[in-house]
């Protein structure tokens, strides 16, 4: 037996070891390597000495308007777009978990803006929440209500809100679809027997036993919008005048346009602690609220 579990181990070994080799020199090895250039004054130009400077670049950045802006434009952003994402795809998953005739039609039509690139399809909106809301307006006389909400400060940031929903409520769709079809029936039936109606049966039953899928749901859907950058680049490019300004387009700008790459990354990892404490605590708060089956 001690044999056979020598074995497995050495296999286990074998596949993992490979894969940690990986992480450890794309992920854990630049990361450190990023914290030490934190400390540093320097423009990432391996001719141009590195200046130590301390915790200079971090007392810096609270009396930077511009990150605190953007930080101001993300935190925003991702409320928002974080109630919005789960609430469709949770509403998507109870549709297509129904006797509804067309629902693996409709799970294939809802998970299809997911495997569309971000890039591309910040592009596809640009032109649908630019011109095409433009041309919209013209053709009905409705300017005051359709036209090019990209250029202006306050539309700009419900036209990426508007974009990131519709590309990730699907994907959210396909997990709350898990832990609908995970409820045994035959607590369905007895809910259903004891007279429970539609939304006692939602709230005391469903949303209670997939509150695993929530703590996954929530968990996804915040990291991801704090970290929005593609779509935000191809979309609205951060404008217009800096009003959608996320913090990873404030991070690359810092580092690729002003060339201030020991700034940027004391940005980075302040950005990192803040992304990890935030979605720490949120799972800490879902998971006791956990229901064992």
């Amino acid at each position: 037996m001690k044999a056979r579990r020598k074995k497995d181990a050495a296999w286990y070994c074998l596949f993992v070891l490979p894969l940690v080799a990986v992480f450890t020199i794309i992920v854990i090895i630049p990361f450190f390597i990023g914290i030490g250039y934190s400390f540093f004054k320097w423009d990432g130009l391996p001719i141009n000495p590195k200046v130590f400077v301390g915790i200079s670049n971090y007392t810096r950045l609270f009396s930077d308007s511009r990150f605190m802006t953007s930080a101001v434009h993300t935190i925003i952003f991702t409320v928002i777009a974080v109630l919005l994402i789960n609430i469709l795809g949770l509403t998507f998953a109870m549709i297509v978990t129904s006797r509804l005739k067309t629902r693996n039609v409709a799970r294939t039509m809802l998970f299809m803006p997911y495997l569309i690139g971000g890039l591309i399809l910040g592009y596809i909106w640009k032109f649908i929440l630019g011109d095409g809301l433009k041309s919209l307006g013209e053709a009905f006389g409705m300017e005051n209500v359709f036209f090019n909400w990209l250029i202006d400060k306050n539309m700009a940031l419900v036209a990426l809100i508007i974009v990131a929903a519709w590309q990730m409520a699907g994907y959210i769709m396909i997990i709350y679809i898990t832990g609908i079809q995970g409820i045994p029936d035959d607590v369905i039936e007895a809910a259903s027997v004891d007279g429970a109606g539609f939304w006692q049966t939602l709230f005391r039953i469903k949303f209670p036993l997939i509150m695993p899928s929530f703590t996954i749901c929530l968990f996804m859907t915040l990291s991801n919008c704090f970290k929005i950058f593609d779509t935000n680049l191809s979309l609205t490019g951060g404008g217009p005048n800096n009003a959608t300004e996320m913090f990873a387009m404030n991070i690359y700008n810092e580092i690729f346009k002003l060339n201030n790459y020991g700034y940027g990354q004391a940005k980075a990892i302040l950005f990192f602690i803040v992304v990890a404490a935030i979605t720490l605590v949120q799972v800490s708060i879902t998971k006791k609220k956990e229901v064992a089956m």
